[in-house]
C-alpha cells in the first residue's frame, strides 16, 4: 500500500504490521460485507476521466473541472452518480459544474479556524472523523507534508474516494478506521483536527489523552465541539437524546473542555470561537436524504432543541501537547 510506505519513510515503520491487518481487514469488510459501500464503490468506475482537470481546493466551494469539461449528458450522468453518494453532510463542491449543496456549510467554519491555527505547510496532520474529506483538501491547499483523515462510517468514506479519484492529491489520504483502533502512534502528527467528534466519546477525557500521545511535542490540537453556556467546570449530560441525537455524552461549559484538555497533557488551552450553529451553516438540501437542523429544534423556541436542552452552541478550542 502506498500510505503504508510513505508512513515508513516517516519513521512510522514500528507500527507498519499493525496497520497491515488493521487495514486487510477494513478492506475486506467494506468490499465484501458492508452493503452501502458495495453498491456505491461500482459507481467510481462511472466517473468522467480526463487528462487534466483544473482544480481549485482554496475555494469555499471547491472547485473539481469545469462544466465546459463534460457535454450536458455526461454531467447529467455524472449528477446521478453523485446523488447516489447521498448523504452529502460537509462540503460544498463543485465537480465539472455540477454543485454539492451539502447539508453543513463547511467552509464556514474553516474560515472561521484557517487563520488562527498553526500553519499547515509541512506538516503532518491527522483530521479524526473526516467525513467525505472537504477539510482534508482544504488543508491540501496549504502543502502539508501529509493530511492523513480517519473516517469509520463507509458512505463518507466512499465519498472520499469519488472525491480522490478525481482529485488525485498526493498530500491526502483517508483509512475507514475509528481512532481507538489505531496503534499508538507516538508523536506522530504535528496537528490534530478533532471537529464535531468529542460529544459522542463515552470517555472524552480518554480521547484527548490519546489524541495528546499522538502529538508531537508543541504539536497542535484543533478542537470543535459541542459546549453548553455557563461558567465552572460542570457539563451537561443528556438524559436520554439531544437534538434528536442518541450519541451525545457531554456538553461542557468552556472551563470545563479547558481543564479536560489540561489533564489530558495539553498547555497554551485557548478558545477561539464560539459559535450558534444556525440555518445558514446547517440546513436540509436535496443532497441529503434526512432531517437537518431546523427538525431538531423547538420549532417555537430556536434557543432549545426539540428535547427542550440549550441549543447547539459549538466552540473551538486551540491547544499544545506538553
Amino acid at each position: 500500500m502506498v500510505l503504508l510506505k510513505e508512513l515508513e519513510a516517516l519513521g512510522w515503520g514500528a507500527w507498519r504490521q499493525e496497520l497491515e491487518a488493521l487495514l486487510s481487514e477494513k478492506q475486506r469488510f467494506i468490499t465484501q460485507v458492508d452493503g452501502n459501500a458495495r453498491r456505491l464503490l461500482p459507481l467510481l468506475d462511472r466517473l468522467p476521466q480526463l487528462d487534466e482537470v483544473e482544480i481549485d481546493l482554496d475555494a469555499d466551494m471547491i472547485r473539481i473541472g469545469t462544466r465546459e469539461d463534460l457535454d450536458p449528458q455526461q454531467r447529467e450522468e455524472l449528477r446521478e452518480i453523485l446523488m447516489e453518494f447521498r448523504h452529502w453532510r460537509k462540503g460544498p463542491f463543485n465537480i465539472f459544474g455540477v454543485e454539492i449543496d451539502s447539508e453543513w456549510r463547511s467552509d464556514l467554519k474553516w474560515n472561521r479556524i484557517k487563520d488562527q491555527i498553526a500553519p499547515l505547510a509541512g506538516r503532518r496532520i491527522l483530521d479524526v472523523g473526516s467525513s467525505c474529506g472537504y477539510y482534508l483538501m482544504r488543508m491540501a491547499a496549504s502543502k502539508p507534508r501529509l493530511a492523513l483523515g480517519l473516517e469509520p462510517y463507509a458512505p463518507f468514506y466512499c465519498q472520499y474516494l469519488l472525491l480522490q479519484r478525481l482529485i488525485d492529491e498526493p498530500s491526502v489520504h483517508c483509512l475507514p478506521v475509528k481512532l481507538e483502533e489505531l496503534p499508538a502512534m507516538s508523536g506522530c502528527f504535528d496537528s490534530i483536527f478533532h471537529m464535531g467528534v468529542l460529544s459522542h466519546q463515552r470517555s472524552p477525557i480518554d480521547a484527548l489523552k490519546q489524541l495528546a500521545g499522538m502529538l508531537r511535542k508543541g504539536g497542535e490540537l484543533v478542537l470543535e465541539t459541542l459546549i453548553v453556556e455557563g461558567e465552572g467546570e460542570w457539563a451537561f449530560c443528556p438524559p436520554k437524546r439531544y437534538a434528536k441525537m442518541h450519541n451525545v455524552f457531554f456538553l461542557p461549559t468552556v472551563t470545563c473542555l479547558q481543564g479536560w484538555l489540561e489533564r489530558a497533557g495539553f498547555e497554551n488551552v485557548r478558545c477561539i470561537d464560539q459559535t450558534w450553529t444556525s440555518s445558514e451553516e446547517q440546513r436540509q438540501t436535496e443532497w441529503i436524504k434526512s432531517e437537518s437542523l431546523s427538525d431538531f429544534l423547538d420549532p417555537d423556541n430556536p434557543r432549545k432543541t426539540a428535547e427542550g436542552h440549550p441549543a447547539p452552541l459549538r466552540a473551538v478550542l486551540l491547544a499544545e501537547r506538553r
